[in-house]
């Protein structure tokens, strides 16, 4: 069984009350509970958030991830003084996250203003088993004389996004006085949401039930006896119209079913058989380090935690937004980040979620090519952001200036094309993984020419030579901006392994394949220049710099942009992240280990290190590089994203593709994992303070343990065929074990 590994918050504090909501979000792919605390503060969001649920607040707003009606809220009174941390004494405070099982557990020990103890604990989880069960239990202890406790709890339908309602309240039942049921209806999309809840207490209690100003509760008197633990358990369902099969025709129906198969069980009982799924999960999928740093082990099993918990692996209909289900940051839409830092994850661990991720694009192949059109291009153009729907979801314009009073254009949508060739990477990726013939031969096929016929369309001829113009690469401090190195790169990828898996499975469509070649033959590919620099794009190299250092010492909080506007910005050699070194990671075969080098030493220097994506992949080619200590300190940043002290780092819920990130940092890193013509390719290069790592990796149909000590290395299968790995150059046939000698590298 795993070792313990708990997240802790040891201090209740009001700043930090929505970045732990978001540390401590409970997820199973299906829905996403914040961690909010039971009891109500005026700064805290709830939020109870269920893959594939948007809403439209008007024709001109896009579609965002709806907050529904909570059940994690519980309103106490003790001796009719309301429960509060604000108010009273508190004398010990501890919340903590237990991830092996999933369940936040937070006790606390208060005294009221009238003098006396109680001890409190809360406990909660989402169901791992089921992925529609949620629970919590509460308990109770007065500690110095009898007392009344009165709480009410129940479904809250006075939850908003940021003060907009999405939900119209279409029946509130109570069921044989015991069950608690809302049934919900989104404003512009339509879907139906049922949520139904019922509690169970240890002592005998006055039980009464209201319903008003959207709220369904129920309120519970019970007499408190001294040193007696009273106890609240408390179960919920949430089922929608948007599920399979007849829970989706009946969500409400399907609640009170499933209400009634898990409450008599009680709340341990329930919390057992989740449990028993995190521990599979675990076992199947967890990176193990022995490092000297403690925190090591903690980030990444916390990363794994809520990727687990925000990937909606039980429907390829729906995909992971840039804030999975921990919040409403970017309104819950989908980017570019789904496809290259969360994919990989569950490619080399779990393929058959890899591959909903990517049925997800496929589904929606039709708006994208639709899109394409409609901007005068050919094949397909797959939105920047997107939502259930698959169309372009990217605002038109940012907030307002409030010292000028204007809104400037959001030019994402217009020019970050490079996400329809991520998509294509991904796509080739998972084939390279799976040798999934099915699938390539319909779905990746149908995405790589369509794809391809769009960056086909896409380039300009000049002098014989193609250029691909007026775009934003990963790096969105620098728009509108012609040749950029990493969208050149990856068109050319995109359509060269287009036109090998045409060729693979005899697809003739000779126009596209004509096309293709030409493309191919006169697609300017940036190359180092005389100092071995890859230029970023045509200009950036020719600009102005200027001293980053104190913007560096503040990276995440994008302050530069209170200095210069985004049009000063643009014109300097200032990076948000950096492309070329994003460029280098995906393809490390590339170029040679002194022109990585130089360059990941050259646009570091030039990187603020403002998106959260940053850090991550400065550690795998850092690593890749020999800067052994440079790549440990970037890894140990990227943990700190949302792990980190900053009190609001993570208010709008945490960054996902760095969570995914931070699993690429070491197993892309520090195990220098890489695909190379199909094959698995593993160079070790760990951290000096870490001894050993090991993680078990799903590659073409085999399962594999990998382990890294400084003495040796060894690969295991554990089931599936025969594979070919290669370690440190050396070819071998993995039939059952593998033990060698570990390479000792140095700083080249």
């Amino acid at each position: 069984m795993m070792k313990e590994q708990v997240l802790y918050d040891k201090k209740f504090g009001v700043h930090y009350l929505n970045k732990y909501g978001s540390l401590m979000t409970l997820g199973n792919g299906y829905l996403g509970v914040r961690g909010a605390l039971e009891e109500d503060y005026s700064e805290q969001t709830r939020g109870l958030y269920v893959a594939g649920i948007y809403n439209k607040a008007n024709e001109n707003e896009t579609s965002e991830l709806v907050n529904l009606p909570d059940l994690t809220g519980i309103k106490m009174e003790i001796d009719g003084e309301l429960f509060s941390l604000m108010d009273g004494e508190i004398l010990s405070y501890e919340r903590r996250l237990h991830l092996a099982m999933g369940e936040i557990q937070r006790e606390i020990l208060w005294r009221s203003n009238s003098g006396a103890r109680f001890q409190f604990l809360f406990q909660r989880f989402t169901a791992k088993h089921d992925v529609h069960l949620l629970a919590t239990k509460v308990t109770v202890t007065s500690l110095d004389r009898s007392a009344t406790l009165k709480m009410m709890t129940g479904i809250d339908a006075q939850q908003t996004n940021f003060g907009t309602q999405h939900l119209s309240v279409e029946n509130v039942r109570v069921f044989n006085e015991e069950v608690m049921q809302g049934v919900y209806q989104t404003t512009e999309s339509g879907h139906t949401i049922a949520i139904t809840t019922a509690c169970k207490c240890s002592l005998k209690s006055d039980v009464s039930f209201a319903a008003k100003n959207r709220r369904l509760l129920t309120t519970i008197k019970a007499d408190l006896i001294e040193n007696i633990p009273f106890t609240l358990e408390k179960f919920g369902t949430v089922f929608t119209s948007l599920d399979q099969g007849e829970a989706g025709k009946d969500p409400a129906t399907a609640g009170l079913k499933a209400l009634k198969a898990h409450a008599p069980y009680g709340y341990d009982a329930l919390l057992e058989k989740s449990a028993l799924e995190w521990e599979k999960t675990w076992q199947q999928k967890r990176v193990k380090v022995t490092s000297e740093n403690k925190f090591d082990q903690l980030a990444l099993d916390y990363a794994l935690f809520q990727i687990e918990g925000m990937t909606p692996a039980h429907d390829e209909r729906f995909s992971v937004g840039a804030k999975g289900l921990t919040g409403e940051g970017y309104k819950g839409h989908v980017f570019w980040d789904a496809e290259m830092f969360i994919l990989p994850f569950h490619l080399f661990t779990e393929p058959e979620t890899a591959k909903k991720l990517l049925r997800y694009r496929y589904l929606n192949l039709q708006h994208a090519l639709e899109k394409a059109e409609r901007n005068g291009y050919e094949g397909a153009l797959f939105p920047w952001e997107s939502a259930l729907s698959g169309k372009e979801e990217t605002p038109e314009f940012a907030a307002i200036n409030i010292r000028t009073g204007t809104r400037q254009k959001v030019a994402s949508a217009e020019a970050e094309h490079h996400i329809v060739a991520d998509i294509a990477y991904s796509v080739v990726q998972y084939y390279e993984n799976t040798q999934d013939d099915e699938f390539m031969k319909k779905e990746g096929l149908a995405l790589l020419k369509e794809t391809s016929r769009f960056w086909i369309s896409r380039s300009t001829e000049e002098n014989g030579q193609l250029s691909i113009k007026n775009v934003i690469g990963p790096d969105e401090y620098t728009e509108h901006i012609d040749n950029n190195a990493y969208t050149n790169y990856m068109a050319y990828y995109n359509v060269k392994k287009a036109l090998y898996f045409m060729e693979k499975y005899d697809d003739r469509d000779e126009l596209l394949k004509t096309r293709g070649q030409d493309f191919l033959s006169r697609l300017y590919l940036p190359k180092p220049n005389a100092n071995r620099i890859i230029p970023q794009d045509d200009t950036f190299l020719s600009k102005p710099e200027i001293d980053l250092s104190r913007y560096k010492v503040n990276q995440g909080s994008q302050g530069i942009l209170l200095d210069y506007s985004r049009d000063e910005v643009n014109e300097m050699q200032i990076l948000k992240q950096a492309d070329v070194v994003m460029l280098l990671y995906l393809f490390p075969e590339l170029f040679s280990s002194s022109v990585v080098s130089e360059n990941l030493y050259y646009y570091e220097a030039h990187t603020i290190h403002d998106s959260s994506l940053s850090k991550a992949i400065h550690a795998i080619v850092a690593a890749r590089c020999g800067e052994h200590d440079a790549a440990y300190r970037f890894f140990q940043e990227a943990c700190l994203i949302d792990l980190g002290p900053n009190p609001h780092s993570s208010d709008e819920g945490l960054h996902a593709a760095s969570l995914g990130a931070i699993w690429l940092a070491a197993v892309f890193g520090f195990a220098n994992l890489s695909i190379n013509n199909s094959r698995l390719t593993l160079n070790p290069i760990l951290p000096a303070n870490w001894s050993e790592m090991a993680f078990p990796l799903h590659w073409q149909g085999a399962t594999l343990n990998i382990q890294l000590k400084k003495e040796h290395i060894v690969v295991t299968k554990v089931s599936g065929p025969d594979v070919m790995i290669e370690i440190h150059g050396s070819e071998y046939l993995l039939s059952d074990r593998i033990e060698i000698a570990p390479l000792i590298r140095s700083k080249p």
